[in-house]
C-alpha cells in the first residue's frame, strides 16, 4: 500500500472527491509532455477517480474480503470488517486514488519542466512495480497504462537531459580547450610580461566559471593549463634573471664610466681630456641601461663631472683669450712704434728693429686668427729696415757686403721659418727657427760692423 499523502496529494484526492469543485491535479485527457528534440511531444491516458464510483471496479464478499475487478477477471486486495459493504470499497477506492494521485504529481513534473528526469523515471517504474499488488479498488489498467507513458516519457526526458548534459560538457570541454591553447601561445611566444600575467589571472577566473565538466576530463585539461601557465612562468622568471644580470652588468660599466669621468675633472690637458669625454658619452650610451633610480643617480654625477670640466675650459679658454687680445693690442702698439724708426740711420734702425723683435717675442701669443696678420706685418717693417741696409750695402765693398748680404739672407730665411712655424701652432720648431735666427742676427752685426 502507497505511504502518507502530502498536502499536494491530498489536494489531488480533494479534487477527485464525489461533489468537488476543485480543479483537478491533471484533467482526464491525453495531457501532453515535453517529448525528446526533434520527437512528437508524448501522451498520458486519463484515469477516472475510483471515489466516483468504487462499485464498478470491486467488490465486497460477506465474508468482508475485497475484490478488485480487471480484465483478467478479480483479484482479492483486501478484507474490510469495520462497516458496511460501500465503506470498505470507498476506503480501498481511497488508496487508488492516492496511487492515481501520486501518478499524477509525476506527470505534472514530466510537463512542467520541474524535477530530474532520473529520479521521476525512478518513482515511475517504482509505483507500476507496486501496481500489481497494490490492495486498491479502482481503474488498475488504465493506471498502469499512465504510469507506461510516464516511464516512456521520463526515458526520453532523460535521454534528452543526457544529450543536453553531454552538449554541455562538449562547450565547456571547447571553451577550456580555447583557453588552453591561448595560454600555451602566450607561454611560448609572448615578451609583453605585463599584460600576459594579467590575461593568465583573468583566464583563471573564466576556468573556475566553466562547469559541467567531468572531474577526470577537467584533471587533465587543467594539467595542460597549468603546463602552460609554468612555462610562460619559467620563461618570464628566465627574461628578468637575464634583465637583471644585463642591469647589474651596466651598473658596474657606468660606475666605472662615472670613475673616470670625475677623475678628469681637474684635468687642464684641455683638447685630449674633451675628446675622452666624448669617447666615454659613447661607452654610457654602449652600456645600457639598469634600474631607474640607479640610472638616475650615476648619470647625474658623470653629467656633473663632464659640466665641471667643460666649465673649467671654458674658464681657462676665456682667460686665455683676453690675454691674447690683451697682447694683440700691445703688438698693435709695438707695430705703430716701429712704423717710426728713422731709416736714415741704418745702424740705428736696425738696433730699434732688434729692440722691437725682442719685445715683440716678449709680448707672447695673439689669437689664432691673426697670428698670420701679425707676423705679416712684423715683416713688413723688417723688409723696410732691411731695403734700407741694402741700399747701403751697395755703397761698400762688394765681398764684404756680399757676406752680410748672405748672413741676412740666413736671418730671413729662419725668421720667415720660425713665422710659419707659429702659423700653423708649431711652437717648438717655432722657437728653434727663433734661435737659428739670433745666431745668424750676431753673426750678420759683427759682419755689419766690420765694414
Amino acid at each position: 500500500m502507497s505511504g502518507p499523502m502530502t498536502d499536494e496529494q491530498a489536494a489531488g484526492v480533494a479534487a477527485d472527491a464525489p461533489g468537488s469543485t476543485a480543479t483537478p491535479l491533471v484533467a482526464d485527457q491525453h495531457a501532453p509532455a515535453p517529448g525528446p528534440a526533434g520527437g512528437a511531444a508524448p501522451t498520458f491516458p486519463a484515469v477516472t477517480s475510483a471515489a466516483a464510483d468504487p462499485g464498478r471496479w470491486g467488490r465486497v464478499d460477506d465474508d468482508g474480503t475485497v475484490w478488485l475487478r480487471t480484465g483478467d477477471g478479480e483479484r482479492a486486495v483486501g478484507s474490510w470488517q469495520a462497516g458496511d459493504a460501500q465503506e470498505g470499497l470507498a476506503h480501498f477506492a481511497l488508496r487508488f486514488d492516492d496511487l492515481r494521485t501520486e501518478v499524477d504529481l509525476l506527470v505534472r513534473r514530466l510537463t512542467g519542466g520541474r524535477g530530474d528526469a532520473r529520479s521521476t523515471l525512478r518513482s515511475a517504474t517504482t509505483l507500476r512495480e507496486r501496481l500489481a499488488e497494490a490492495a486498491v479498488v479502482g481503474d488498475v489498467v488504465g493506471l498502469g497504462a499512465r504510469l507506461d507513458a510516464v516511464v516512456t516519457a521520463a526515458e526520453a526526458a532523460e535521454e534528452a537531459e543526457r544529450a543536453a548534459r553531454a552538449g554541455a560538457r562538449d562547450d565547456a570541454v571547447a571553451r577550456k580547450e580555447a583557453l588552453i591553447a591561448e595560454a600555451e601561445a602566450l607561454a611560448e611566444e609572448t615578451t609583453r610580461w605585463k599584460h600576459a600575467g594579467d590575461r593568465f589571472q583573468a583566464m583563471i577566473e573564466e576556468w573556475k566559471a566553466v562547469k559541467g565538466v567531468d572531474r577526470k576530463t577537467d584533471d587533465a585539461l587543467w594539467k595542460r593549463f597549468s603546463r602552460a601557465r609554468e612555462t610562460f612562468a619559467r620563461r618570464r622568471g628566465a627574461h628578468f634573471a637575464e634583465l637583471d644580470r644585463a642591469r647589474t652588468a651596466a651598473k658596474a660599466r657606468k660606475e666605472e664610466l662615472v670613475a673616470e669621468a670625475e677623475g678628469l675633472v681637474e684635468s687642464t690637458d684641455w683638447g685630449p681630456t674633451a675628446g675622452r669625454y666624448k669617447e666615454l658619452m659613447a661607452d654610457w650610451k654602449a652600456a645600457g641601461r639598469t634600474s631607474k633610480d640607479a640610472d638616475d643617480a650615476l648619470w647625474a654625477r658623470f653629467r656633473g663631472a663632464q659640466d665641471t670640466f667643460f666649465a673649467r675650459r671654458s674658464e681657462a679658454f676665456s682667460a686665455r683669450d683676453a690675454e691674447f687680445a690683451d697682447n694683440a693690442r700691445a703688438k698693435e702698439e709695438l707695430l705703430a712704434e716701429a712704423g717710426r724708426i728713422d731709416l736714415g740711420d741704418v745702424d740705428a734702425a736696425r738696433a730699434a728693429l732688434r729692440d722691437v723683435q725682442e719685445r715683440w717675442d716678449a709680448i707672447g701669443k695673439v689669437p689664432r686668427e691673426r697670428v698670420r696678420e701679425f707676423a705679416g706685418r712684423l715683416k713688413e717693417v723688417e723688409d723696410r729696415v732691411r731695403a734700407a741696409v741694402d741700399r747701403r750695402w751697395q755703397a761698400v765693398d762688394p765681398e764684404t757686403e756680399a757676406r752680410v748680404g748672405q748672413f741676412r739672407s740666413r736671418v730671413e730665411q729662419y725668421e720667415a721659418q720660425a713665422a710659419k712655424a707659429y702659423a700653423a701652432g708649431d711652437h717648438r720648431r717655432a722657437q728653434e727657427a727663433e734661435r737659428q735666427a739670433a745666431q745668424w742676427r750676431e753673426w750678420l752685426a759683427a759682419a755689419e760692423a766690420a765694414r
